[in-house]
């Protein structure tokens, strides 16, 4: 699909009203909004950390009372049967992080008030002397829940252990504004990335927001404005509606000092730099942007899943073909985080062992709605007149296959799937390297960086009893320092850093406006780190009881209401009932 033909049926998604969605934003509504925001800017950068305490905990409080309803409207939505195990998605990718993150928030915000500084773990450092900065677990129910699992977050070269301490939560002790209004431009797949982002930039950074509701989840925006409606009343936040008209009427408001955008390069291109075409290119080359303020963004990934060579048994190979199943069809593979390619080593018997693993998940996993505008344009444009193709599933009207495309030429730099993320349900696959794990590491890193779009995030996958080599794990884990992607996650699914809150999110620094790969700045971070280069999440091989985001999970509904329940103030009378329907899965 040409990029205007998706803005018309992004604009036309609006018009219809999907799902219940309120009406676009009138100009006048716009207009008055900012005003109100800017009216309460400096108010709002001048509140006492007590009163960010309470205010985060309002937002909480509402956001509890609208969960429930928020799920079930998601469920609507995308097709999701209420009460069966896919339920789940909508209560991870919703409620979860928010309240989780609300949480996080109030427990730094109290520490910086009673010690001086947010709370971090273990300092460490990486394999190329680096600060390595231990963020997750934050208490001892993350443990418990999520046992040997940890997140670092591994800092800039030029941060030191003076700067760690003095530079973080750098709003609270030197703030660089008095009062700011910025835009959150928030996403259409799941509902917690706008609400995600608002949170980070009043929190972390001081600034009243406006969000605009993305066409394809407007119908979401009711319940955030009944669950925040406390800083709504405040004029510390706005939620308005619209397309492409009242999203450009907002970006160059000179009312608005900065933008955050989730979604695609190509809007993001637009808005920088005006509508595609020759004018377009001209202003690169000229570097004469169209937008002369702050722009942050998270734009998407060709997100690689790369599977070292090691001795794993069939069980293993089980449980990691379904994880990474799990990362292809969860959402109807609407992620920034959705797997997307396989690289494997070329000629290891395991990759073809992997491959069939996957297919045989997703041949129990039914097609899903392809709600998002566009898929099915998307998905035929990239499987359209290919021999390596095999769908999988009975797809019904609206739905879409399972759909794998192997035996990619690592060479081939005309390779559209090397270039375009497929959002929707492929996963392509490539082979590189050989069976040797450190030759095979040194040129799988070397193909992700050079030859894939996008600097997201990347998954390793890798047997413990490889890296029982120590030539082995030193290239494992400049593997890890060497790949080009803002969270790496090793043995699971990077979208759990997402929504643990205290990591941050965003792509590898070092983009630039005229190519922006996948996008700039990093949200979430409740520890508030500044001088940050990438977040790496490592989980076992396997763990048990399973992970309530895998398709088999047969109680994943029941296990994701307790845990947002739990979330709410890190509640251990609510981890019994957790861990009873994490066993029943």
């Amino acid at each position: 699909m040409r990029f205007q033909d998706q803005i018309r049926e992004y604009s036309s998604y609006a018009a219809r009203g999907a799902i219940g969605s309120p009406p676009n934003s009138s100009q006048g509504r716009i207009d008055s909004s900012v005003s109100a925001l800017r009216r309460e800017a400096g108010r709002f950068a001048a509140l006492r950390i007590d009163q960010r305490i309470a205010l985060a905990d309002a937002m909480q409080q509402g956001y509890m009372r609208i969960a429930e309803r928020s799920v079930q409207a998601g469920c609507k939505a995308k097709g999701i049967t209420i009460g069966s195990p896919d339920e789940a998605e909508e209560w991870a990718t919703g409620p979860w992080g928010i309240i989780r993150q609300l949480r996080l928030i109030k427990e730094a915000l109290a520490a910086l008030r009673d010690t001086g500084n947010t709370p971090v773990g273990k300092v460490s450092r990486t394999i190329s002397g680096n600060l390595a900065v231990n963020v997750f677990p934050n208490n001892a129910i993350d443990g418990m829940l999520f046992k040997d699992v940890t997140v670092d977050v591994h800092l800039q070269p030029q941060v030191t252990p003076e700067l760690l301490e003095s530079g973080r939560a750098r709003f609270y002790k030197n703030p660089d504004h008095h009062g700011k209004v910025a835009l959150v431009l928030g996403a259409g797949n799941i509902a917690a990335i706008g609400v995600m982002d608002v949170l980070t930039k009043m929190f972390n950074e001081g600034k009243v927001c406006l969000l605009k509701m993305n066409p394809v989840n407007a119908y979401l925006g009711p319940y955030i404005e009944e669950a925040f409606k406390e800083a709504i009343d405040r004029n510390y936040l706005a939620i308005l509606y619209g397309g492409v008209e009242e999203g450009r009427h907002l970006v160059y408001h000179p009312g608005i000092d900065e933008v955050h955008l989730t979604g695609s390069h190509k809007t993001h291109d637009q808005i920088v730099w005006g509508s595609p075409g020759p004018d377009q290119r001209a202003r690169q080359l000229n570097n004469e942007p169209l937008l002369h303020k702050l722009i942050t963004s998270e734009l998407g990934n060709i997100s690689p899943v790369i599977i070292v060579p090691g001795p794993y048994s069939r069980k293993e190979i089980a449980f990691q073909s379904e994880a990474i199943a799990s990362a292809m069809t969860m959402n109807a593979s609407f992620f920034c985080n959705s797997a997307k390619m396989l690289v494997t080593p070329k000629g290891w018997a395991g990759s073809k062992a992997f491959l069939q693993g996957i297919q045989d998940v997703c041949a129990r996993v039914e097609p899903r709605q392809a709600y998002y505008p566009g898929a099915e344009d998307r998905w035929k444009t990239l499987t359209r007149d290919r021999r390596n193709v095999k769908h999988i599933g009975a797809a019904r009207p609206g739905t879409l296959p399972w759909s794998f495309i192997t035996g990619l030429d690592p060479d081939d730099d005309s390779e559209v799937l090397y270039r375009e993320e497929p959002f929707c349900s492929i996963l392509s696959e490539v082979q590189v390297g050989s069976e040797d794990p450190v030759r095979f590491l040194e040129q799988a890193v070397d193909f992700c960086n050079d030859k894939l779009w996008g600097t997201l995030n990347a998954t390793l996958i890798v047997h413990p009893a490889t890296l029982r080599d120590p030539a082995v794990k030193a290239a494992f884990e400049q593997a890890i320092d060497r790949l080009h992607y803002g969270t790496v996650a090793v043995n699971t699914f990077p979208g759990i850093s997402f929504v643990f809150a205290s990591p941050p999110w965003g792509a590898y620094p070092g983009a630039t406006l005229d190519n922006i790969q996948s996008g700039s700045g990093f949200v979430h971070n409740t520890p508030m780190l500044e001088g940050i280069e990438k977040t790496v999440i490592r989980a076992p091989l396997t763990v048990f009881p399973k992970p309530a985001f895998l398709p088999s999970h047969r109680t994943a509904q029941t296990v994701m209401r307790r845990i947002v329940a739990m979330e709410e103030h890190a509640s251990w009378s609510k981890v019994p009932g957790i861990v009873w329907a994490a066993m029943r899965g």
